[in-house]
């Protein structure tokens, strides 16, 4: 499996992929609004994108869609419930199902809700595997549910799907957010040194030369999977006295959401 990952350079800065077979030159586009851009990068590899698929229904995520599928004739997939928000699907997927690319590649589609309520995550069958998360988890952070959907789920999502992936996993988020997310984390926790390492390390980084976090990574940067800090929980505290001493992780996670939302 060949990843490209695609900066927009965009206001919302965006990341595109590119997933090559690297035996027959086919390729999927994940989320290709910047569609000129992604072409040319798989004209300069020779590669034939036939597939499209869509992390979720928002238009920063399927605005390429149109000006992609004319220029390849690429088939589109997207989340089987998302049918009336995202025009022209080809395919309609679900937890569980795959999506093969070429000879070598295959994708499992992860159902996870949360930043929508139609919300696709694949996940690489690869001996290192890779995650192709959209806008559920970035790399520090987790998404916003402010356009359809909903932080219960969004915790749901992290708990029972993203927390039990293999540590190695490769994280590909659906943006470049990773400063402000640092910058997030040692809000909430100050005394995080391997955050603020990597503050200090990537505050200008280079997004068409970006790094890629493994979930182990995230385990130590992003607020959303350490609900057991007790730094985290001290820090919660100032602002929601009510939750104790010892909040269960739902509660960490919802208050951290709510924050970071006006933060």
């Amino acid at each position: 499996m060949i990843v490209e990952q695609v900066w927009t350079g965009n206001a919302y800065r965006n990341f595109n992929y590119l997933i090559a077979c690297p035996e027959t030159g086919e390729a999927l586009a994940i989320d290709p609004l910047d569609h000129k851009k992604c072409l040319a990068v798989a004209a300069d590899r020779g590669w034939t994108i036939t597939q499209v698929l869509n992390t979720h229904e928002h238009g920063d995520h399927t605005g390429g869609n149109k000006g992609m599928i004319a220029a390849t004739g690429a088939k589109l997939i997207a989340h089987k419930n998302a049918r009336a928000r995202i025009p022209n699907m080809d395919r309609g997927v679900g937890a569980g199902d795959v999506i093969k690319v070429g000879r070598t590649v295959e994708l499992e589609c992860l159902d996870t809700p949360g930043h929508t309520m139609s919300h696709i995550c694949l996940l690489s069958h690869t001996d290192q595997p890779a995650l192709f998360s959209g806008d559920t988890l970035f790399n520090a952070g987790a998404g916003n549910c402010h356009n359809g959907g909903h932080p219960e789920e969004l915790y749901e999502t992290f708990e029972n799907q993203l927390a039990k992936l293999d540590e190695d996993t490769r994280i590909y988020p659906g943006h470049d957010y990773l400063v402000n997310n640092l910058q997030f984390t040692l809000d909430r926790e100050p005394d995080n040194e391997t955050a603020r390492q990597m503050l200090t390390a990537y505050a200008n980084q280079d997004p068409d030369d970006a790094l890629v976090t493994t979930l182990a990574q995230e385990r130590d940067i992003n607020t959303f999977f350490r609900l057991d800090s007790p730094s985290v929980i001290a820090e919660l505290q100032v602002q929601y006295p009510e939750i104790g001493d010892s909040p269960d992780a739902r509660t960490v996670f919802l208050k951290l959401r709510e924050l970071r939302n006006s933060w």
